[in-house]
């Protein structure tokens, strides 16, 4: 599969692994709408909302995550490419950053380098805090680092413990999400291992962690312990780790901080993008589909796939109205009363903002609020559930807002 250059975004492409060998290249973006502009839903939700994007910061160098540490300091960190995390405090960029491993990462290919940040519950007293990145060798990394003390500006990058190392055959679809649920674990996103189509079927083998969601303990003692509840914790031979499968390239799922339901946006292969839903509270074990379908159509086979046990999407777009799918969070802030409960996620290509709400019938209803700027990598949330997201090329972190 190659990987797509688009002509306007020169860093283009963290997670462009949407088109396989047989589709046209990418067409260029639409021009977005300038910042702090109005973008209104059109869309099948009969609620109004108007939202704007404010430039928050800029000067980062291809930033792909933004997180807090819920420990009252209010701070955001950006994690970038290469492998830094960057701190923004009180709205200005500290000189130093708060971590640098960039010695250990590698991020050559368009979708490897340092993709995923989560700090542990009780960081404020334990300054304990995750990332996902490939490694040197290749291998799909996830390790723990600390902060001391919790309060720090700078972690210590010494502190490093690897946790899991995944082989994988190729550069592309690593994944990389990092998230705590509701119930305390520690949740992780793992990409099928790439090329196109799943060669490997990753996705469909509960012996493999790719193409999965996993979760684990960081609380059991040694490294990691199994969560009892864990689908196939008592399976003789399947990765005890794995929460879900049947993903492609799960490059952002969140939590939703006020239900716990949890929401995925899984990248597609040449036609389809998709977001994945699974409540608070269910059990794991669900299929996704991939590779067997694609969002909600056969993939391998190309008609009369087997879908007996399959979990469908809850909602999905073809390429003609995107390329790649970035997933985002529930709203959960104050700032912006007509998005609360709302499901935000854009497309790298198209910059079309949607929202999607969730009946208490469990419906989805859709709605388009406009465009962002092109090339975002990634939302974010503060301490306070305001949003943020990064785009690629610009090296910018702009917030969402009500206009």
């Amino acid at each position: 599969m190659r990987n797509w250059i688009i002509p306007t975004l020169v860093a283009a492409g963290i997670f462009l692994a949407s088109c396989d060998d047989t589709e046209p290249d990418l067409a260029e973006p639409s021009p977005t709408l300038a910042p702090d502009s109005t973008a209104t839903s059109t869309g099948a939700n009969p609620s109004p909302v108007s939202v704007a994007s404010q430039r928050f910061a800029t000067g980062y160098n291809r930033p792909v995550f933004i997180a807090n540490a819920a420990d009252g300091s209010n701070r955001l960190f950006v994690v970038e490419k290469s492998g830094i995390i960057r701190i923004l405090k009180e709205g200005q960029q500290l000189a130093t950053p708060f971590l640098d491993i960039s010695a250990i990462v590698r991020s050559s290919s368009n979708e490897q380098g340092l993709l995923g940040l989560a700090f542990h519950p009780e960081y404020e007293k334990n300054g304990r805090f995750f990332v996902a990145y490939t490694a040197r060798s290749g291998e799909n990394a996830i390790a723990e680092y600390r902060t001391v003390p919790p309060g720090s500006d700078t972690a210590d990058p010494d502190s490093g413990n690897l946790l899991i190392a995944v082989s994988d055959p190729y550069p592309n679809h690593n994944g990389g999400m990092l998230a705590f649920g509701p119930d305390g674990y520690l949740y992780m996103s793992m990409g099928d291992g790439g090329s196109a189509g799943d060669p490997n079927g990753n996705g469909q083998n509960i012996n493999a962690m790719l193409g999965k969601i996993l979760r684990i303990d960081i609380n059991g003692g040694g490294d990691y312990t199994i969560p009892p509840g864990n689908p196939f914790a008592a399976h003789p031979t399947a990765r005890k780790e794995i929460w879900a499968y049947g993903l492609r390239n799960p490059w952002r799922f969140s939590f939703d901080r006020k239900t716990g339901d949890l929401w995925i946006a899984d990248v597609g292969q040449g036609k389809w993008e998709e977001v994945d839903f699974q409540a608070a509270g269910a059990e794991g074990g669900l299929n996704y589909g991939w590779n067997i379908m694609e969002g909600d159509h056969c993939y391998q086979p190309a008609a009369g796939c087997a879908e007996t046990g399959l979990t469908k999407p809850v909602f999905e777009y073809d390429h003609g109205r995107g390329c790649s799918i970035t997933g985002g969070y529930v709203y959960r802030g104050t700032a912006i009363p007509s998005l609360t409960g709302r499901y935000l996620f854009t497309d790298y290509c198209s910059a079309t903002l949607w929202a999607l709400s969730r009946g208490a019938d469990g419906k989805i209803t859709s709605s388009e609020l406009g465009k962002l700027p092109g090339g975002v990598t990634t939302f974010g949330e503060d301490e306070a559930g305001e949003l943020y997201f990064a785009v690629d090329s610009e090296g910018t972190i702009y917030r969402l807002i009500a206009k």
